[in-house]
C-alpha cells in the first residue's frame, strides 16, 4: 500500500456500503463540476450490490453519468452471475442514465472477441473518474488472478483458466484500472483477512498492483481486518 492510499475502516458491510455510496456521489459531483461528466467503472459482488441499490434512490444528474465494467464472466447475457445483470436490476434499470452511456462487456461473445471489442469501446473514455474494485480470497481483483500472465500493453484482457468458475472471463488490465482519478476498493468479510495481511506485507498480489492517478481508497470492514468479534 503506497503513500497515496487512504484506508477507512468500518464496523460491517452495510456501514461500508453507505460510506462508499456517499464517496461515489461526491466523486460524481467533483467530476461533473470539473469536466461535465462522471465516468464510473463498476464491480460485481455483494457489497457493490448494496451500493447500487442505494444509488438507485439518489437524485442526481444521471444524464451526465457514463458506466463501464471492470470485468465480466463469459456467460449468457441473462445469466444471474453476470455482473452487468446485477447492476442493471439493482440500479441501472431504475434511473435515467441514457442507454448509449452504459457499456456492458459483451462476454457472451467469448473472452477473446469480447476483450477486443471492449478495448475499442473504452479507449476514447480514459481516464476514468472512479473505478470500483473488490478483492477475492486469493488477492485477485476484477478478473486478474495471481500467477496469471497478461500482455501489459493491453487495455483489456481475455482471461482463460480462471481458478474459480467460470474459467473464461474478460477483465480490464492493471494499466486500465489504474488509469482513473480515483480507485475505491470494497473489502469485506472474514474470508478476505489472509489476503489483506499479505497485501499489507507487500506481497505483489493483483490487488496491490492497482494504483489510481490521484486517490486510492480502501474501504474495509472489521471482519476483513480479522476483528469479527468487534463488528
Amino acid at each position: 500500500m503506497n503513500k497515496n492510499t487512504q484506508k477507512h475502516r468500518f464496523n460491517d458491510t452495510h456501514e461500508l456500503a453507505t460510506a462508499a455510496t456517499a464517496a461515489i456521489l461526491t466523486a460524481a459531483n467533483q467530476a461533473i463540476t470539473h469536466h461535465g461528466v462522471f465516468k464510473l467503472v463498476l464491480a460485481g459482488g455483494t457489497t457493490p450490490n448494496l451500493i447500487y441499490q442505494a444509488l438507485s434512490q439518489a437524485q442526481v444528474e444521471w444524464e451526465k453519468w457514463w458506466i463501464f465494467w471492470g470485468d465480466e464472466r463469459c456467460l449468457a447475457a441473462d445469466d444471474a452471475e453476470r455482473n452487468s445483470l446485477m447492476a442493471k436490476q439493482a440500479w441501472l434499470d431504475n434511473v435515467a442514465i441514457p442507454s448509449s452511456q452504459i457499456f456492458p462487456i459483451m462476454a457472451e461473445q467469448g473472452a477473446a472477441e469480447a476483450a477486443r471489442d471492449y478495448e475499442k469501446k473504452i479507449a476514447a473514455y480514459l481516464p476514468f473518474d472512479m473505478v470500483l474494485l473488490g478483492m477475492g480470497e486469493d488477492g485477485h481483483t476484477a478478473s486478474l488472478f495471481p500467477c496469471h500472465g497478461h500482455d501489459e500493453t493491453e487495455l483489456v484482457h481475455a482471461v482463460h483458466h480462471a481458478p474459480k468458475p467460470p474459467a473464461n472471463r474478460v477483465s480490464l488490465s492493471v494499466k486500465t484500472l489504474s488509469d482513473s482519478i480515483n480507485v475505491l476498493f470494497l473489502i469485506s468479510g472474514a474470508s478476505k483477512h489472509k489476503a489483506v495481511k499479505l497485501w499489507q506485507q507487500g506481497v505483489n498480489l493483483p490487488v496491490a498492483q492497482i494504483r489510481a492517478k490521484k486517490n486510492t481508497f480502501i474501504y474495509i470492514d472489521q471482519c476483513a481486518l480479522g476483528n469479527c468479534e468487534q463488528a
